[in-house]
């Protein structure tokens, strides 16, 4: 364990090295999160494949997605508050050996219930990913390149949207959806070799520096952030959930996998301008990426019948969504002070409801009002986040909280 002296030394020497990032370990820590996104997402591409592999239908298969998120959601704030003094190192390995053992049992598994369990618990172990990186990136990083740090932690997750998941695709074809997920598993093993190797460890929240859940969820700022997190989360998975219909009505079925790939491209392009502004435009960048996000929609609803449209409204909504996790992450790190960790495990339990959410309330649009409503929904809903952005003066998007 660190003594005193040897954390206060360790602590100048960061300061003195203001302009230097600890590129190996973010590193690690983007890899973390590229092979939580392909694990999580990776069934979505594959669920026939996988429905026959386990003798079950598509939408039984489907619901290995929900397992998984259900997980997050219910594991996120309890074992993040329950892993807070505990050193990151160690529990960041935890985290990544747990994908290794359950996704190698999804890839030998020939029973659904247990597929369907271990894909679960893949998604809890996923909630406390989620819960710690944030804060893990920003130990490495200077005061003046937190934000930097934290864009390049959270770089898997488009690289895992734009290239992991299409790519994951394509070999489970060939290949078969079992191999697939033995090669993420095979990622994961060394992931835990480059994390021995190259990453820091550092102590978790000592207990004096402790806050509880209810005293985080009232600081000032924390609530604001969240709300903004469901809106802008709910208002991209209402369309993004049920992108290929939406394709279909306007007549670009066959363009499907062009356009999310144009999407992953745009994303990655939005999380590098994140990184180079986060750190003196916060709030600036959440209300360009907010407004942009609505234009998109506007041009979605708008264009429907050009396919030019289509493709620009798409190029914009991945540029202003690529950079979400990192802004919303440093915005409530900021609003946070010393509960940042549980905070974050906040987070986790939004972003994963607002992901149901979106699904929940785009099957209702899609059988009311139909695909055409979506877009006009989802601007509606992105209009009162930017109000509230616009309006707040409260920690989090603004200042950071001490």
């Amino acid at each position: 364990m660190y003594k005193n002296g040897s954390l206060t030394a360790r602590s100048a020497t960061i300061a003195s090295s203001p302009e230097r990032l600890q590129w190996n370990g973010l590193i690690a820590l983007a890899m973390a999160g590229f092979i939580c996104i392909l694990t999580e997402t990776i069934p979505a591409g594959l669920l026939i494949e996988i429905g026959n592999g386990l003798g079950v239908t598509e939408s039984l298969a489907g619901q290995l997605v929900t397992s998984y998120a259900l997980g997050s959601l219910l594991a996120a704030i309890p074992l993040t508050t329950a892993t807070q003094g505990w050193r990151r190192k160690p529990l960041l390995l935890l985290c990544i050996l747990g994908f290794l053992l359950f996704n190698t049992v999804t890839a030998f598994s020939f029973n659904y219930t247990l597929t369907l369990i271990a894909r679960f618990f893949a998604g809890v172990t996923a909630g406390i990913l989620w819960g710690m990186t944030a804060g893990y990136a920003r130990l490495m990083a200077p005061e003046s390149l937190k934000g930097k740090a934290m864009a390049v932690a959270m770089v898997g997750t488009p690289l895992a949207l734009a290239f992991g998941v299409p790519l994951g695709t394509f070999l489970g074809f060939y290949l078969g959806w079992r191999t697939v997920f033995g090669i993420i598993s095979l990622s994961s093993l060394l992931l835990v070799i480059w994390v021995l190797w190259k990453l820091p460890d550092y102590p978790g929240q000592s207990t004096e520096k402790r806050i509880p859940l209810l005293k985080v969820l009232v600081t000032p700022g924390v609530r604001t952030v969240l709300f903004v997190i469901l809106a802008w989360v709910l208002s991209h998975n209402i369309l993004y959930t049920y992108i290929a219909p939406y394709l279909d009505h306007v007549g670009l079925t066959q363009g499907i996998d062009i356009i999310l790939l144009i999407f992953g491209i745009a994303a990655l392009v939005g999380i590098w301008f994140t990184g180079i502004y986060i750190d003196h435009n916060l709030r600036l960048l959440v209300l360009i990426s907010l407004a942009g996000f609505g234009l998109a929609s506007l041009a979605l609803g708008i264009g429907m019948n050009q396919s030019i449209v289509i493709y620009l409204a798409i190029t914009l909504w991945g540029l202003t969504f690529g950079g979400a996790a990192t802004l919303l992450q440093t915005a409530i790190a900021n609003a946070g002070g010393d509960g940042a960790d549980v905070a974050q495990s906040m987070l986790v339990t939004t972003w994963n409801l607002a992901i149901g959410s979106g699904s929940v309330v785009g099957a209702f649009l899609l059988e009311t009002l139909g695909l055409f409503s979506f877009p006009w929904v989802m601007f509606c809903i992105l209009l009162v986040a930017y109000i509230v952005v616009w309006k707040t003066k409260t920690p989090g998007f603004t200042a950071k909280q001490n």
